[in-house]
């Protein structure tokens, strides 16, 4: 019989496990909208789906020697595949915005660096570490999406990404510091990183850009 102590973990574990299927579904979904723009075929799609949400999470099990997680558990290729599917026939029989897959993977961003925060914690790393295991969660597998289309990766693109990232990740190493139960710290920073990366969007938030092209004074 559990305990309360091991009830609430319980839950706290299968809210995680969900939060991480919600977040590969999200990011197979922007893959597909962002590599559709590019016209591949299904299975052309569907790799970009498998890169793009399983990317960044299988970096940071490979860094932290733990069992890469779609390995230990297939039901993570069901998520990528079925959203992928779905969004590919809705797509096929509505033309959709260009860049309405940023969406998605804002949602994407958010949910994968809390859980690959919270990952990181529960492997014993250091507190900075920790926080940019979450960011690698969160970005690496966008990163590796934009290269195999030939983009530049949103990344870099200018808006606030990383950034917004790692802003929701060292809030949720805070407000676990302070005792704050997971089931609220993690939503609470979900919504940091997703408010951030929405608003960086709408208004074109940016961190200073280095422009080596702008004329020098003279004189």
């Amino acid at each position: 019989m559990l305990t309360p102590s091991h009830t609430l973990e319980h839950e706290i574990d299968l809210f995680v496990y969900w939060l991480g299927i919600a977040a590969v579904a999200a990011c197979s979904a922007a893959a597909v909208l962002e590599a559709g723009r590019k016209r591949f075929d299904l299975f052309g799609l569907l790799v970009i789906a498998f890169v793009a949400a399983l990317g960044g999470g299988t970096m940071r099990d490979l860094l932290l020697g733990r069992t890469v997680f779609w390995i230990a558990d297939p039901t993570y290729l069901t998520a990528v595949a079925l959203p992928g599917l779905a969004t590919f026939w809705l797509a096929k029989r509505k033309p959709l915005p260009l860049d309405i897959f940023l969406v998605p993977d804002a949602i994407g961003l958010g949910l994968f660096t809390v859980i690959g925060t919270r990952v990181a914690l529960l492997a014993g790393v250091h507190w900075i570490v920790a926080a940019v295991m979450g960011v690698i969660t969160g970005v690496a597998g966008g990163i590796l999406r934009d290269v195999l289309l030939n983009e530049e990766p949103v990344i870099f693109r200018g808006e606030l990404y990383a950034t917004a990232a790692l802003a929701g990740a060292l809030g949720l190493i805070l407000m676990l510091e302070l005792n704050v139960d997971y089931r609220w710290a993690g939503p609470v920073s979900y919504g940091v990183i997703v408010s951030l990366r929405l608003a960086a969007m709408r208004w074109h938030l940016r961190l200073p850009h280095f422009d080596s092209g702008k004329p020098g004074k003279t004189g």
